[in-house]
């Protein structure tokens, strides 16, 4: 993970902080979640990650609830997911991740995003081999953990790397095998504080400050779309 994942994080919270969407953004995620796999957390490891990535962020207990409701009602047979590819400014390669009511909607609005300021899409499949897809799972670390023993207690669940930071323990794995990993970190009472699907540039890119500038504007402008739900970058 190192400092390209410190900078990614970094960069995310601080655009996302800024975000007053953030709600609606979470909720169509756990009713996505819900209508794809039923509505009990238990029974529904996407749904439970939704749910904890919205608890994450504060998100009320009634809001959580009306969104797992709206997953049994008509809007929610609209609700699909669809992902776009771009190419920014100074040639940064951008994944956008979206969750939409109205396809043509959204289509439209992140196409005018790109266009407006310096970039475009590109067709569909065009960036899969520039980014490898991973799981991240993010919890706080207690004073009864030891690093190299989660390490040994996880490796039979697919994990690739652990790393401790200000307190904060990663855990990265392959996309395949976010389930096991949920279960392994579920059977040792670990309590998950964010987990996601991420998608790491296989080649990352340096930019100056110049042209992050330039970077910047267009993944804030995707980023407060309320269809957004994630947006994935080459950026070094």
């Amino acid at each position: 993970m190192g400092r390209a994942f410190e900078y990614r994080k970094a960069a995310k919270e601080k655009r996302w902080d800024k975000m007053s969407k953030i709600f609606p953004k979470l909720g169509k995620a756990i009713t996505v979640a819900a209508k794809d796999g039923g509505t009990d957390p238990e029974m529904n490891a996407k749904l439970r990650t939704a749910i904890q990535n919205a608890k994450a962020e504060n998100m009320p207990k009634d809001n959580i609830d009306a969104a797992i409701k709206r997953a049994d009602g008509k809007d929610a047979e609209s609700i699909i997911e669809v992902n776009f590819e771009g190419k920014g400014p100074h040639g940064v390669l951008v994944f956008v991740e979206c969750t939409t009511d109205n396809n043509n909607r959204t289509v439209a609005n992140v196409k005018s995003y790109f266009t407006k300021l310096g970039g475009g899409f590109v067709p569909t499949g065009s960036l899969d081999f520039m980014f490898s897809r991973k799981a991240i799972f993010e919890f706080k670390k207690t004073n009864e953990m030891d690093l190299e023993e989660l390490e040994l207690e996880l490796i039979d669940a697919g994990l690739e790397e652990i790393e401790e930071q200000e307190g904060v323990i990663f855990i990265t794995t392959d996309y395949t095998q976010f389930g096991e990993m949920t279960k392994a970190l579920e059977a040792l009472s670990i309590e998950v504080q964010r987990s996601n699907l991420q998608r790491i540039p296989t080649t990352p890119v340096e930019f100056s400050e110049e042209q992050m500038e330039e970077i910047d504007k267009l993944l804030e402008k995707i980023e407060d779309d309320e269809d957004v739900q994630a947006v994935h970058t080459n950026i070094a």
